[in-house]
């Protein structure tokens, strides 16, 4: 499976990506079209929105502070869709003022353990919404990196993905670094940040992250146990929600075609992501 391939493109949004097709413990796989991350659905205008409404999207969870909100809009009103907003992160903290001396995996691992020990309620919250929700489901916070992140991670290692393909998927958002950079240059008159680490996601910092919190918690079913409180039944309905069935078998990239959206269609237990979507 290429790097691309989980990237659905969009004129605005640079990081709205598919969590489908990882491999589980047990042998199934998270099912295409039903989990989407992505940067700020603010953004949404247009064709862009056409194509979002297009994907089916029950259920949106905003990620960011309410004055986020406030300052910067949220994804328009429709009814095909409900709306969740739940501020994982309780200490705002500006990343392009940061000084350049400043390591973005040991930095943003720290800031990332302060959201898993602040967060826990509007995590919790966030994996109920995931659990029960009757289409697919979309999360996102304004570059679709750290609070999304962080969420993405916690919900694919829950239901059984790796952590290694949790890192994996966290690193992707390096492709979208230098679209996100450029955002904000242009909303800041061409200025450039002070942080060389702004917009960066590389896997160093879900890894020093990862394993900070199985230090402190065990393991990241632990910590969601003890912590969130997300007891077997929470993770069950997670699983049930987002897996293939037992036995389907796991994700097969060989001999994808490309759907109409330009992504490939990767094989997944019998299925492709542009089928898997049109059947959730």
């Amino acid at each position: 499976m290429s790097r691309q391939s989980r990237r659905i493109p969009f004129e605005r949004l640079h990081n709205f990506r598919d969590l489908g097709g990882y491999a589980t413990e047990d042998g199934r796989s998270v099912r295409w079209g039903r989990l989407y991350r992505s940067d700020s659905l603010a953004k949404l205008t247009g064709e862009d929105w056409e194509r979002f409404l297009g994907l089916g999207i029950g259920t949106v969870v905003d990620l960011r502070y309410p004055w986020e909100i406030e300052a910067r809009g949220r994804v328009p009103d429709d009814a095909s869709f409900a709306y969740h907003n739940l501020s994982i992160e309780h200490r705002p903290y500006d990343q392009p003022s940061l000084g350049p001396e400043i390591e973005v995996g040991p930095f943003l691992a720290e800031r990332y353990l302060e959201v898993a020990e602040d967060g826990v309620a509007e995590l919790r919250e966030s994996l109920e919404v995931i659990a029960a929700a009757d289409g697919p489901v979309v999360f996102h916070c304004a570059s679709g990196k750290d609070r999304t992140g962080l969420l993405a991670a916690l919900v694919l290692i829950l239901v059984g993905v790796s952590e290694a393909d949790a890192v994996e998927d966290f690193a992707l958002t390096e492709l979208a670094t230098g679209r996100l950079l450029a955002d904000w240059r242009a909303a800041h008159e061409g200025r450039e940040p002070k942080w060389p680490g702004y917009g960066r996601a590389p896997a160093e910092v879900m890894t020093l992250f990862l394993a900070a919190l199985v230090r402190r918690h065990g393991s990241v079913r632990d910590y969601a146990a003890n912590a969130l409180g997300a007891d077997e039944a929470l993770v069950e309905a997670l699983r049930d929600r987002l897996l293939t069935p037992a036995g389907a078998g796991l994700p097969a990239a060989a001999g994808a075609g490309t759907g109409a959206d330009g992504v490939p269609d990767v094989a997944v237990a019998g299925e492709t992501r542009t089928e898997a979507a049109g059947r959730a």
